[in-house]
């Protein structure tokens, strides 16, 4: 009998299913970048639940806290109450993260998603500001709620909203027109241009390496160009942190090369430690002025996330990971420029940078080729970009020289397949 049977799946589960689609098997195990099916297939992980998995699956320290948490009978659900477990969390974060970053921020704690501190953030901006619109940027994603889809990119995502989108501009992002200076100066006149139709905005908000949109990176000098836009006008910066943070590009906060300081920066997926559902909307002091209860959510409080996101900040109490995150990021940059080279047929170009590296190829459906034969070869990788045409490295922060080089020798092969293949049509 086949244990990876998938009819249950196929009878049952709603057709809004996806990522069992693109990795059909019944995944059961998994430790560190490793992934089991049922028949004990074993995969590589370059995928990290979508930048869930930052450090990996099941992290021996993370689980025997929360373990040890379980056991003594530790509060699970608390809404927005003190407990011992957010205590701890607050204060760890503060003392690691916050204070040697010279970052001064109240940190609240929204619904437990990605989306949840995008919405969170974008009402707090208008109500700051008293403005309604916010800007956004071409390719951006930040969510799948009415609010977060608004300020998204993604015409698919938009369209399923089902009702109009309102309250955004979009401008274009950092070499969305293949010139930096361009796309400042188009943004700043018609901010200031009276017969624009472009009304001062509530805020600016952005990713500083579009994970779904493509894998681009902004360049440090125009996230600092937006951030004096900001300044200048007296509007919020929001930095959407919730994929590109917690490390992923090489640093804890993506932005931190750039030098900048957001007004309100979201933190989801990794920031949890091990999985669990956890975001939070850092927030600048001066505009923490919800009202108690204004904004709030049943599972706003997930104590046992917080027990392992206190245990994960314990990587950041040094340089080490850091380090090792920068240094393993020019590895993968020097292989995917190596496989551009190698196999010119794929019309490749290079996506962002950190652990959240792909290529973009010219030929219709290429990316989607080289994801499907990782999979038939033991490796786990997702595509991005408005039409799928990135392939998207996003491998556990913590994995080691051997995982890395297994996980890159499958790829390869991938690719060498795909590029001899027949009837690659460019697009």
């Amino acid at each position: 009998m086949n244990q990876n049977d998938l009819s249950i799946f196929n009878e049952r589960e709603s057709e809004v299913r996806s990522y069992v689609r693109g990795f059909p098997t019944v995944f059961h195990k998994a430790k560190g970048y490793k992934l089991w099916d049922l028949d004990n297939t074993e995969y590589i992980d370059f995928f990290s639940g979508a930048g869930a998995l930052n450090y990996g699956h099941n992290d021996d320290n993370m689980k025997q806290k929360l373990l040890e948490y379980i056991q003594e009978d530790g509060i699970t659900h608390s809404l927005d109450m003190a407990s011992k477990a957010k205590g701890e969390f607050l204060k760890k974060f503060h003392e690691v993260i916050l204070k040697p970053r010279n970052l001064d921020y109240k940190v609240m704690f929204p619904g437990p998603t990605g989306t949840n501190t995008v919405e969170s953030a974008l009402k707090l901006a208008r109500k700051v500001t008293g403005r309604t619109n916010v800007i956004s940027f071409t390719n951006g994603f930040h969510g799948m709620t009415i609010g977060a889809l608004s300020v998204t990119g993604n015409a698919f995502k938009r369209k399923g909203a089902g009702v109009p989108l309102q309250h955004s501009v979009t401008m274009p992002f950092d070499n969305y027109i293949q010139n930096t200076s361009q796309e400042i100066e188009y943004m700043e006149r018609l901010l200031d241009d009276n017969g624009s139709g472009v009304d001062t905005p509530a805020a600016i908000i952005l990713e500083t390496v579009q994970g779904e949109g493509g894998l681009n990176a902004a360049r440090m000098e125009w996230l600092q160009s937006v951030e004096k836009v900001c300044r200048k006008r007296g509007i919020l910066l929001i930095i959407d942190d919730v994929q590109a943070g917690v490390g992923r590009t090489g640093t804890f906060f993506s932005f931190e090369p750039a030098g900048i300081k957001p007004d309100i920066v979201c933190l989801s997926k990794s920031i949890g430690g091990n999985g669990s559902p956890l975001a939070l909307t850092l927030i600048h002091p001066e505009y923490d002025v919800f009202e108690p209860g204004e904004h709030n959510g049943t599972f706003r409080g997930n104590n046992m996330a917080f027990v392992t996101a206190t245990e994960a900040l314990n990587y950041w109490t040094d340089d080490r990971l850091e380090k090792n995150v920068q240094e393993k990021s020019e590895k993968i940059h020097k292989f995917l420029n190596d496989m551009i080279q190698k196999y010119p047929q794929i019309k490749g170009t290079h996506r962002g940078r950190g652990f959240m590296q792909g290529i973009a190829s010219e030929v219709d459906g290429l990316a989607d080729k080289v994801a499907a034969k990782c999979f038939e070869h033991g490796l786990i990788m997702e595509t991005a970009g408005p039409d799928d045409e990135v392939f998207k490295l996003f491998p556990p922060i913590t994995i080691d020289d051997e995982g890395l080089d297994k996980g890159l020798a499958i790829l390869e092969k991938a690719i060498e397949e795909v590029a001899k293949g027949k009837n690659l049509v460019t697009s």
